[in-house]
């Protein structure tokens, strides 16, 4: 073998190594869409943070439209939703004013803030709507069954405000149990 066929060999060896890298990584990216998908949050939601996780450097809203097929309007507000969760940052890439993205550096705290933020403001509504409905019901209080649903509701609501102290006190707890270097992003250059 001369060694023009032997580089063009190594050539394709990475080439079917990256394809097949690059294969997983975007299986992976579904499975976090599908995750997201899940819990209510949106499939792109999950996508493009499994996506930014996924990689080393930081990446455009353009690499993210081509790998994903999505278009630069969603993922540009699912962009700017992980950003104010904490879940992902602005990147700067010298020599290019496009706007490129990156996963936080402490994954693993940024999910826990900002999922219970999420979730607090998700509680913190259903309680005020608890005490719309109490204060309507309690005017009809002689109705019997008036009275099963503010006792239910009332419950409900007692339910709502333990919860947003639970998760008022994790937002500010560090993730127990969890190795915060596993999910570290070391600082690209």
């Amino acid at each position: 073998m001369n060694m023009s066929a032997i580089t063009k060999q190594k050539v394709n060896n990475a080439e079917a190594e990256a394809g097949e890298v690059g294969r997983v990584r975007l299986q992976l990216v579904e499975v976090a869409g599908r995750f997201t998908q899940e819990l209510g949050l949106g499939r792109l939601f999950g996508q493009l943070l499994g996506y930014l996780y996924l990689h080393e450097a930081p990446c455009s809203l353009d690499d993210i439209c081509q790998d994903l097929s999505i278009s630069k309007a969603s993922a540009s507000i699912a962009a700017r939703q992980l950003e104010r969760l904490g879940l992902v940052v602005r990147a700067w890439v010298q020599g290019d004013r496009k706007t490129f993205y990156r996963s936080a550096d402490n994954i693993a705290t940024a999910l826990q803030q900002g999922l219970a933020g999420f979730l607090f403001q998700k509680v913190s509504a259903m309680d005020r709507e608890l005490g719309i409905a109490i204060s309507a019901l309690e005017q009809k209080d002689q109705h019997p069954e008036a009275q099963f649903l503010t006792r239910r509701l009332t419950r409900a609501g007692e339910l709502c405000k333990q919860l947003v102290g639970l998760l008022t006190l994790s937002a500010s707890m560090d993730p127990a149990g969890i190795n915060p270097a596993l999910f570290t992003q070391p600082e690209t250059k």
